[in-house]
């Protein structure tokens, strides 16, 4: 059994745990994911690893409640246990040989983009770190953020703390002030990567994003985690989850996402419904 060992809100809706998963400690990588469940009769959800410490065995996991298995996840406690946890799934971030990087997290994905600006920074590399969220009690991981970045900017859409505006309007300032990257890393909602990849295509900067859409079997044979990728169908949980921003088709993986949203709120309030009858 995957025991919790820590707990965290990182605000009302993210959730910082550390589960006893020492094999896989000892193995994952930035950018790579596992699949638990947490129950027997549980659906199975991807979440991808926040953070590892080999020695202590344990795997962090940063999670929004969001739908039904989320929320029932969150209801665990310190010492309660997870009935799967496996991993480390996915291709690992490829990092190696960077010298200077933008780093772009947008809410829940700046979870993501914690581990690759950590893993950047011991390699010795330069990391700019924007990260950004809707307002001030929504920030996550900012002292964390600060001690592997060697500039830091936090946007809100309402200017409640940091600078007020988007991403996009941080990363345009930096590059029109003459920053140059080898590379930049976007992680978060679709709409802000697609749009981060926009402006990244007019100044020619490589950038990667990473993509976690529905996955289930994590293996590449159910399909649903299909994304077009240069004019190619890839699997994210295989070929994944990080593509070349400027090839991915945005608006199909947009319209595909938005296909479950009613059927999660719907689960998610039964599942509700069901903890508070008890």
């Amino acid at each position: 059994m995957y025991t919790i060992l820590k707990k965290e809100a990182l605000n009302p809706t993210v959730t910082r745990m550390d589960i006893a998963a020492p094999l896989i400690a000892r193995k994952a990588e930035p950018g790579q994911f596992v699949i638990l469940r947490v129950d027997e009769a549980g659906e199975r959800i991807p979440l991808t690893v926040a953070d590892t410490d080999p020695e202590a065995g344990s795997v962090t996991i940063i999670f929004q409640i969001v739908g039904a298995t989320t929320y029932k996840l969150n209801q665990l406690q310190v010492g309660d246990s997870l009935h799967d946890f496996v991993g480390p799934l996915g291709v690992a971030s490829h990092v190696e040989g960077l010298k200077k990087v933008a780093v772009i997290g947008g809410g829940v994905g700046s979870a993501i983009a914690y581990p690759i600006a950590k893993k950047l920074h011991a390699l010795g590399a330069a990391v700019h770190t924007i990260v950004g969220f809707r307002s001030k009690d929504l920030v996550i991981l900012e002292d964390e953020f600060r001690a592997c970045s060697d500039l830091f900017k936090v946007m809100t859409d309402d200017g409640s703390y940091g600078e007020k505006g988007l991403v996009t309007n941080a990363l345009e300032a930096l590059l029109q002030a003459g920053e140059t990257y080898d590379e930049v890393i976007a992680i978060g909602p679709l709409v802000m990567m697609k749009f981060v990849c926009k402006l990244t295509k007019e100044y020619g900067i490589k950038t990667v994003v990473s993509m976690n859409p529905i996955m289930i079997d994590g293996t590449g044979m159910c399909g649903g985690c299909r994304l077009t990728v240069g004019g190619k169908v890839k699997f994210a949980c295989v070929d994944g989850p990080d593509f070349d921003g400027h090839e991915v088709d945005f608006d199909e993986a947009i319209e595909r996402s938005n296909m479950y949203k009613d059927f999660e709120r719907h689960q998610y309030e039964e599942t509700c419904n069901l903890f508070k009858g008890v």
